[in-house]
């Protein structure tokens, strides 16, 4: 088990959250996500923006909002996260006095309990002790256990069941000379606090949880315009590959693709050649999903866009993707009107990795992740680009967007070089300057007579008399393979 970090990324708004429980703050940032650990937030104190204006020229007015009871603290989770982490432990660092709200790690509950004391040590080590910056140790940890029941269990039977990895946690934050402040253990629509053994506030039965959209941290997630994207296991479940009968065809296709698809790499341009046709067919995609946008819910969404591209279509896209070239380029499409049906598409073609081809889906997922990571969704990005790397860990281009989120930097130098990119092939396939074609001079075309007498004058600055084309075709040569330098970094 070898937790990723993620950060906490600070959101437009801004604003803040106060935990008192009974006397500690906290504050949440955008919300985090599944993969695995969020460092401090870098704002300072336990209040910070809330979009409201100051004085003029000043910063704008702060606002804060105070959780005072275990329920609060309980309700604030999705928020914090961006989604309800089901099935999972989620530990939250608090810092300062006033318990502002710092890093986060999640991952997903053992289901072999002999791993528990291991995964305790690894996790309370990841957010305390692997912290960027000494100053930033917590003072305190909230730690979640979130689970549904199984058959025949009930909430409290999962609360029985899971209160030795609460204990093993709190040991866990204890060595490290930092305190669990509250665990609380989360299933079936209720809470329980491991920390509290008063009845009359927290009964055996658990309380229940607060109605969605019913509480204070809801209404300021709400004006600070932060979502809640539904649970994990649903937002995996839109990246999961097809089963059954339709997996078995898509299967299918794949199998055929791939065989016409080797002897054409076996020709001299054949690779050049499955490039230029890959993504031709993924800008036609493109403008097809463009043009048909799905409405409902998420699932009756995704089997929409599942419908508009056939398997054959699906499996030349899948095979072509696994060139590295390829994918950096279909990179690109990933800001303004096009982002969103790229999504989509990188979305639909990881649901048709069936399979053996499991694999294969690594590819449009790390797209899938990087057009979300460029449109600023966070949450789903590091969901997505867990998913690539749960099933290849060492591929490399999931593995540094994955850090790059994790760390808080800004996407905005990436998309420049994209763009930059983007407009250096434009410019070339505008101007001609393809290749070995330019090589070959023009049918019909006469060479220029040389004058007499001519051969002893020195050399203008456009190259006097010698012929244009020898110059003119040597530097094409050389900006080819340093543009072909600049598409392999």
């Amino acid at each position: 088990m070898n937790p990723h970090s993620e950060p906490t990324e600070p959101n437009s708004s801004d604003n803040s959250s106060r935990a008192d429980n009974p006397s500690h703050a906290a504050r949440p940032a955008d919300p985090a996500t599944p993969a695995d650990q969020a460092p401090p937030s870098g704002s300072s104190g336990s209040s910070a923006s809330s979009g409201s204006s100051g004085a003029a020229g000043g910063p704008p007015a702060e606002q804060q909002v105070t959780l005072r009871s275990a329920a609060e603290l309980a309700d604030a989770l999705p928020y914090l996260m961006g989604f309800h982490p089901d099935d999972s432990v989620v530990l939250v660092a608090l810092h300062g006095e006033r318990g502002r709200f710092g890093g986060r790690v999640r991952l997903g509950i053992p289901a072999d309990a002999a791993q528990w004391p291991d995964v305790a040590d690894q996790l309370a080590d990841c957010l305390i002790s692997a912290a960027p910056d000494g100053s930033d140790r917590p003072t305190a940890i909230l730690v979640y256990l979130c689970q549904e029941p199984g058959p025949g269990e009930s909430g409290k039977d999962v609360k029985d069941r899971l209160r030795p990895l609460a204990q093993r946690l709190r040991t866990a934050c204890g060595a490290l000379d930092v305190p669990v402040l509250e665990a609380l253990c989360i299933a079936n629509g209720r809470y329980w606090s491991y920390c509290c053994p008063d009845f009359r506030c927290c009964p055996a039965d658990g309380t229940p949880l607060a109605m969605p959209g019913t509480t204070v941290m809801a209404a300021a997630a709400a004006y600070a315009g932060l979502q809640v994207r539904g649970s994990l296991k649903e937002m995996e479940a839109r990246l999961t590959p097809r089963t059954g009968p339709r997996g078995a065809e898509q299967v299918k296709a794949l199998d055929t693709a791939a065989a016409e698809l080797l002897p054409r790499m076996l020709r001299p341009d054949g690779a050049a050649g499955v490039r230029r046709d890959t993504l031709d067919l993924a800008e036609a995609m493109l403008g097809r999903f463009r043009l048909d946008t799905p409405t409902g819910s998420n699932r009756a969404r995704d089997a929409c866009d599942d419908a508009l591209i056939t398997d054959a279509e699906a499996a030349a896209l899948i095979l072509g993707l696994q060139d590295r070239l390829t994918r950096d380029r279909a990179a690109e499409w990933m800001e303004g009107s096009v982002a969103a049906p790229a999504l989509r598409l990188w979305r639909a073609l990881a649901r048709r990795c069936a399979g053996g081809y499991l694999e294969h889906a690594v590819a449009p997922l790390s797209l899938a992740g990087w057009v979300c990571w460029a449109t600023e969704d966070g949450p789903t990005a590091r969901v997505t680009l867990g998913r690539a790397l749960s099933i290849d860990p060492d591929y490399v281009f999931a593995d540094l967007l994955h850090r790059a989120l994790n760390e808080g930097l800004d996407p905005e130098p990436l998309r420049r070089c994209l763009r930059e990119q983007r407009k250096e092939q434009t410019a070339v396939s505008g101007s001609g300057r393809t290749a070995p074609a330019q090589e070959t001079p023009r049918p019909g075309k006469r060479p220029q007579p040389v004058r007499p007498g001519t051969a002893d004058r020195p050399l203008g600055p456009r190259g006097g008399t010698r012929p244009d084309a020898r110059t003119t075709d040597g530097r094409r040569r050389r900006r080819a393979g340093r543009d072909g330098d600049r598409s392999r970094r």
